[in-house]
């Protein structure tokens, strides 16, 4: 009987620690389709060092060391010191500073990028964007300005919009001025 017994513990400890294992997933891995090997940097890969999952709900200003994939809702501000991956659930409400943005969700807010900034489809961004490089897919909607004056422009992160054109009358076009036309 004593030898009964041990069988069945030893049996009972063995399926715990698969079912532990189990439990225990690894963090989603990133696709790299058509994009060169050089232009990606290694955590972009497949290392995310942070996850917010879907039907997560953050507010407030988030920093992150490392790569970081946010597939929940964000609002306030984002500042990752390597790559931001905004997957296609996610709805992020916020000022984005990192080193490369990669958006394939909904992203309201200004972002300001030191490397660049990706929108894939079926990407959604509302907002300026001050980087170096900027990558727009077929298939998404952007609205907003660019500034692609490099490392000066992202420092001083504002965006000034051209004037707008007016049409007069005689079908002549005149530049439109915050000042008052004497």
């Amino acid at each position: 009987m004593a030898l009964f017994g041990k069988e069945s513990r030893d049996r009972s400890d063995r399926f715990e620690t698969q079912e532990i294992r189990t439990v225990i997933a690894e963090p989603p891995r990133i696709e790299r389709e058509g994009l060169d090997k050089e232009a990606v940097p290694t955590a972009v890969a497949g290392e995310v060092n942070a996850y917010l999952g879907k039907g997560s709900r953050v507010t407030g200003k988030l920093n992150f060391e490392g790569t970081v994939r946010v597939d929940g809702q964000v609002e306030g501000e984002i500042a990752a010191q390597d790559t931001l991956i905004v997957g296609e659930p996610a709805i992020v409400n916020a000022q984005i500073t990192g080193s490369c943005v990669i958006i394939k969700g909904r992203v309201t807010g200004d972002i300001t990028a030191r490397k660049r900034v990706e929108i894939r489809a079926p990407g959604k961004l509302f907002g300026n964007v001050t980087t170096p490089s900027l990558i727009i897919q077929e298939g998404v909607i952007f609205e907003g300005h660019c500034s692609m004056g490099g490392a000066e422009a992202a420092k001083a992160g504002k965006v000034t919009p051209f004037p707008k054109d007016d049409k007069a009358a005689d079908g002549g076009v005149h530049k439109a001025h915050s000042e008052g036309v004497k």
